[in-house]
């Protein structure tokens, strides 16, 4: 304590010494200037010895023109000299995961994601024992349309670390579809083909991937589409097609033969490879059936195995 009113006494004297130096040189500018001021041998005061104020005299005490100023020259930083930054506070980020599912054309419903602490993630969604795996923007948002396989549809979307997020919609269009799903993991070759009405390999009716069909055929009653989901280049990807046709608005009578097909590639080739069908007909549940197929060993690269009963046809009544 006594210290301190050492360098506060220190502190008043230097600043009375630069105000009376700065007023002789405004004086007579053209005088010899003073001595240097030398300041030595400050006592230390206890402050026991200071004299108290009576408690009903209020303490007017103003501090001197000249400390005022050494005041801010202290406090203001020196030509050249960088300040230091001013702190700022940081909010933590909202890492929280949103999804939105709205049900559209075709009993589809279109899954919007919102994950701002995943950008670039791979993601798997859940759906009825339907999984796919897509990878999320930069931004961390992703944007899919899903064929519904339930009314009362349960979407899941889950990243890596267990973190996600639900959502339902209502489908009441559902129940005029028949939709069948082929399913598998990684680079299995799998593909599922829908020939409608004795379609050939060329002709508009037979859908695929690369010939996927349209929404407007459907709702016209004339045919069926094809939905791939699942991004292929994610690690380790789940990857579904999905094939759709209006049952209950056809307007014409027949079948649609539905077949599976696997490329031999060198990926596959001399493998098992494990697959699963789901499958909903007009007025059935859905059903799940689990596949292991044997693809020929790598000399036979760049064929192709057509699978034809492992799917039970489509039977169609006009309506």
């Amino acid at each position: 304590m006594g210290r301190m009113k050492t360098y506060r006494l220190a502190a008043v004297t230097i600043g009375a010494a630069l105000s009376i130096g700065f007023a002789m040189q405004q004086h007579d500018a053209r005088s010899p200037k003073p001595a240097a001021l030398q300041i030595a041998q400050i006592e230390d005061t206890s402050s026991a010895a200071l004299p108290r104020l009576p408690a009903d005299r209020a303490a007017e005490a103003a501090l001197p023109t000249a400390q005022l100023h050494l005041a801010a020259a202290v406090t203001e930083p020196a030509l050249g000299t960088p300040s230091l930054p001013e702190e700022t506070s940081l909010e933590a980020a909202d890492c929280s995961v949103t999804m939105n599912a709205r049900t559209g054309a075709g009993a589809i419903v279109a899954l919007d994601i919102d994950a701002p602490c995943y950008a670039s993630e791979r993601v798997t969604i859940h759906h009825n024992g339907l999984m796919f795996t897509e990878v999320t923007q930069p931004d961390g948002t992703l944007r899919v349309k899903v064929p519904a396989l339930a009314e009362h549809a349960l979407f899941i979307a889950s990243f890596a670390n267990g973190d996600g997020q639900t959502a339902i919609a209502e489908v009441p269009a559902l129940p005029f579809y028949d939709r069948v799903v082929l399913q598998w993991r990684g680079d299995s070759g799998l593909m599922l083909h829908a020939n409608e009405f004795g379609a050939r390999d060329d002709d508009q009716g037979h859908i695929w991937a690369a010939a996927a069909g349209d929404l407007t055929r459907t709702a016209q009653g004339e045919g069926g589409f094809m939905t791939r989901l699942g991004d292929a280049e994610s690690p380790d990807p789940l990857i579904a097609e999905v094939y759709t046709f209006p049952a209950a608005a056809a307007k014409k009578a027949g079948a649609v033969a539905l077949t599976i097909e696997a490329e031999i590639t060198g990926a596959n080739c001399g493998q098992q490879i494990e697959a699963q069908t789901l499958e909903r007909r007009l007025g059935d549940k859905l059903r799940a059936r689990d596949l292991t197929l044997a693809i020929p060993d790598c000399s036979t690269t760049g064929d192709f195995l057509v699978l034809k009963n492992l799917l039970e046809d489509l039977k169609i009544a006009a309506k």
